[in-house]
């Protein structure tokens, strides 16, 4: 049977469409996932993302179990409330996470991981802690929730709301969070656009989202989630990487931290390995068709000249087009044409930049010719 968040009864008494997602029971829209989509664009979006699991790591050694247990580094956080976003990789190298830290106090970190893969990463970070022998408790926090509030209009909506937050939370710049007694406001979120990620109790999270829709946010559901992270170029896990894959072949090359002498779970495979492909978007250019995961990409000719596949794909209500990410033969790069498989048909495709739409605009930039372009 699936679980089920604090709000499910709130998105069933508000007429969601109700589905399994990873073992939990959430919302796919209210009605129209594209006027979800266009109000996380627009004004502002509230998603209830308390399938979430946060997971703190607290003890003398917290800082230093990190560095070892993630890919990326959390030294960088020394001012409490800043955050980091990192792989938790495997001793192979694959990606096992992708999750957010947050630097609370020298001796207490937050971690906020994926619903399919919580049980795993909880597993995995105890095992590493035993491993090490570091002097730190994983801690799952079953009692929290999560609310994200996205868009350009999202915090002065989230003010309206809860005004006696506003002084904690109005200097904060992306990626650092605010703790208030015992609620956590952070800058950050999943669609390219502006706003507030919120863990509070979870006894509390029903009157959360009450006042944040009374003060004019629109409840959204899994399929605009998905819509907006692709046109921001988001990986989402299971399908743009997974343990097969290295951060370097799923495009968060950006996120290890290589520099200096540190040792990390993951590093000696990453740095024995070559990168395979190149991690890209694609715009398709013909009709009569939607690009979706699994779809066959082939280059016509040139450098990157081979055949990749599209991890994640859909149709933009931003661009009013179809969009892909993909992972490509090496040598391929933005302004390529390319060909897909959709359905019997190839489909003419232009390889772009894996960033489509962000603070409510589309950053597209089909200029660029393509280098086998007739």
């Amino acid at each position: 049977m699936a679980r089920k968040t604090p709000l499910n009864a709130t998105h069933r008494a508000s007429g969601a469409r109700m589905v399994d997602f990873g073992g939990w029971e959430m919302p796919l829209h209210y009605g129209s996932q594209v006027e979800e989509h266009h109000a996380v664009r627009r004004d502002a979006g509230l998603f209830d993302v308390s399938h979430m699991r946060v997971v703190d790591v607290e003890g003398p050694d917290a800082r230093a179990f990190l560095r070892r247990a993630l890919a990326n580094d959390v030294a960088k956080l020394r001012t409490p409330g800043r955050a980091l976003y990192s792989c938790l990789l495997a001793d192979d190298g694959g990606v096992m996470d992708d999750l957010i830290a947050y630097f609370l106090a020298d001796d207490r970190f937050r971690c906020v991981v994926n619903a399919g893969t919580a049980d795993k990463d909880i597993a995995w970070l105890e095992a590493l802690a035993a491993r090490f022998a570091a002097r730190v408790r994983i801690v799952p926090r079953a009692d929290l929730a999560l609310v994200a509030i996205q868009g350009p209009r999202a915090r002065e909506r989230f003010w309206a709301a809860h005004p006696e937050l506003r002084a904690a939370t109005e200097p904060l710049e992306p990626f650092h969070a605010a703790v208030s007694g015992d609620t956590m406001v952070a800058r950050t979120g999943y669609t390219g656009e502006d706003g507030f990620e919120i863990v509070l109790p979870a006894a509390r999270v029903v009157a959360l989202w009450d006042a944040l829709v009374a003060a004019g946010a629109r409840p959204c559901g899994l399929g605009a989630r998905d819509t907006l992270r692709l046109e921001a170029g988001m990986n989402l896990y299971g399908q743009d990487m997974d343990e097969r894959v290295s951060p370097f072949d799923a495009g968060l090359a950006w996120t290890v931290d290589l520099s200096g002498d540190r040792d990390f779970v993951g590093k000696a495979a990453l740095l024995a390995h070559a990168p395979r492909h190149e991690f890209l978007g694609l715009v398709l250019l013909d009709g009569g068709g939607v690009l979706r995961a699994h779809q066959k990409v082939r280059s016509r000719a040139g450098e990157g000249a081979g055949e990749g596949e599209i991890t994640s794909g859909t149709f933009s209500p931003t661009l009013g087009k179809s969009i892909a990410l993909a992972r490509l033969p090496r040598g391929t790069r933005p302004g390529d044409t390319v060909e897909v498989l959709v359905r019997d048909k190839r489909l003419a495709a232009r390889v772009a930049k894996p960033v489509f739409a962000r603070r409510g605009k589309s950053v597209l930039d089909l200029s660029l010719p393509s280098q086998d372009s007739p």
